[in-house]
């Protein structure tokens, strides 16, 4: 088809009921076959021991502390220690009479801790659960009963939510554990219903890192994440160590064709949310590499000044974290008068035209990189090399803006929780990609089906339909709803309800959405999209919700 994707099948007719569907295609990457494992990799965890061993003393886990009002600057955990505080964290849970395939629940905004809990609980191959009360009041409460969670890490500031909800979680949650230091007064409510409660240092002092490990397995559960369904309660989406890591290791071998995989040099800014799966694949590999990880204290005021301090190589993002950073920048370039404005136009189409015309971003202007857009890049740190977009669209303006200005490789990418984060990325480098989410990666193949009552033709000449994926980084079920799977999965095929479009460069672009049409009292259809982006150019909307 082009030459970034190989064609693996040819299209399939319409038949009875099935709708027709366009041929399967596949990354260049993986043109003889969808990456495998290597052998002898079971869990997550085999990243984080052989890591360990690599890098015993590159810094792992970094936070700032604020001490008397003042915040200092980012203090850090080697592998080594973050590794023997997971180890004995992980001998704690195991002598809660948590055991290898039980569940744990994760609640809190991004920390050392976080990552420390996931990894305790993939050293003893026990199913991790992010909680979060994004999804409404009662989804924390729900998810602990669903997915049966026997033991909780939660922040300190998310202790009250958890007692509040605690008479109604009993049946399955035993054990609390804080990150923070804990009071004697929450202490006591928790114990009044049952259950334990400790703060992390206490709990680490009830573990051991001499414990043996037990077996793993990579068809194990490593994890179940909750997604607001679109109607009714969250659902759980399981996936296995094998899906896990082998979303890790495409991310990696990708790196390694079109750009430069990550290293012990490099440094991730933790901010978006480790609950969903996109930050927790990314710190993942951070782990694989030996990078370093920076986390952001949380508080959205100080979120650029943590960045500046931090220094990351390596930072993601979502459109509306990208929307303000290029609105801030264009309204200090307004501000700066006739002169600026001009030069930083005459330099940003110079700089734009050679891109268009394969110039690589570093080597496209050097100068005007060192002499108009230095100051771009010292507001993400000054060092950021590679920059990555996900979760919705973004707007191809930004886009554009940041593959010229920002200094590093920008690339988007589409994925659902269903498809362990990533399945389509742009290629690193290659500017006909903006405005699309890239190939397929190299764990996934991808075709489209038609969806005649949206009239979206999967054999027209201009490929549109609902995006298909099949391959090794899918999800195995949503939680005790086997009705919601069969729904979605069917022949080996995961319908993602998302709108497709061929590019001629192989790409795939994110047109529609399947189930985002309203039908108005007078019979006629809208889509949704059309709506919002038309209330979101009035500067007063900050979002449009729907009811």
């Amino acid at each position: 088809m082009s030459e970034y994707t190989v064609k693996v099948e040819e299209a399939r007719p319409a038949t009875g009921e099935k709708p027709s569907a366009g041929p399967v295609y596949r990354c260049i990457y993986a043109k003889d076959g969808l990456m495998e494992l290597p052998a002898g990799m079971e869990s997550p965890w085999d990243f984080f021991s052989e890591s360990v061993k690599r890098n015993p003393k590159n810094q792992m886990l970094g936070r700032r502390e604020t001490i008397d009002g003042k915040v200092g600057p980012y203090t850090w955990l080697t592998y080594e220690e973050a590794y023997d505080a997971t180890l004995r964290i992980g001998s704690a849970i195991r002598g809660r009479g948590v055991n290898p395939g039980d569940r744990c629940g994760i609640y809190g905004s991004n920390s050392p801790e976080w990552i420390m809990a996931m990894e305790a609980c993939n050293s003893h191959s026990i199913t991790y659960v992010p909680l979060y009360d994004t999804l409404g009041a009662n989804a924390v409460e729900f998810i602990i009963n669903h997915a049966e969670v026997s033991i909780a890490f939660v922040q300190g500031s998310k202790l009250p939510a958890i007692l509040t909800c605690l008479p109604r979680c009993i049946s399955f949650l035993k054990t609390i554990v804080s990150f923070d230091k804990i009071s004697s007064m929450q202490k006591k409510e928790a114990e009044e219903l049952g259950v334990a409660c400790f703060s992390w240092e206490e709990f680490i002092q009830l573990g051991s890192s001499d414990d043996e490990l037990p077996p793993k397995q990579k068809a194990q559960i490593c994890t179940i994440m909750y997604t607001s369904g679109t109607t009714g309660e969250p659902k759980g989406v399981t996936i296995t160590s094998g899906a896990f890591m082998a979303e890790v290791l495409s991310m990696d071998q990708l790196l390694f064709e079109t750009d430069k995989v990550g290293s012990e040099e490099d440094i991730y800014f933790s901010f978006l949310p480790l609950a969903h799966i996109f930050d927790q694949i990314i710190e993942t590999y951070c782990i694989y590499r030996g990078s370093s990880i920076g986390f952001w204290r949380g508080d959205v005021r100080y979120l650029i000044e943590d960045l500046i301090e931090l220094k990351p190589t390596i930072f993601c993002g979502v459109p509306r974290v990208f929307d303000r950073i290029y609105t801030g920048i264009m309204d200090k370039i307004s501000a700066g008068g006739a002169l600026k404005k001009t030069l930083f136009q005459f330099a940003y189409n110079y700089k734009l035209s050679n891109l268009e015309k394969g110039l690589q971003q570093d080597k496209a202007a050097p100068l005007f990189d060192r002499l108009v857009f230095d100051k771009i890049k010292q507001g993400f740190g000054g060092r950021v090399r590679l920059i990555l977009s996900g979760a919705a669209p973004l707007p191809r303006h930004v886009e554009e803006f940041l593959r010229v200005t920002c200094g590093g490789v920008l690339s988007q990418g589409y994925g659902l929780t269903e498809s362990c984060g990533g399945c389509f990325t742009s290629i690193a480098n290659v500017f006909s990609m903006t405005g699309t989410v890239g190939v397929p990666m190299t764990t996934i193949e991808a075709r489209l089906e038609s969806v005649p009552e949206m009239e979206y033709d999967a054999l027209a000449t201009i490929p549109r339909g609902e995006i298909c994926l099949r391959g090794k980084t899918l999800f195995s079920s949503y939680h005790k709803r086997q009705d919601l799977t069969e729904d979605v999965l069917v022949d080996g095929w995961f319908h993602t309800g998302d709108i497709g479009e061929w590019q001629p460069c192989g790409a795939m672009k994110i047109i529609d959405r399947k189930k985002n049409i309203f039908k108005l009292s007078q019979g006629e259809y809208v889509s949704v999209e059309n709506i919002e982006n038309t209330y979101s150019r009035c500067p007063l909307v900050t979002s449009v919700c729907y009811k």
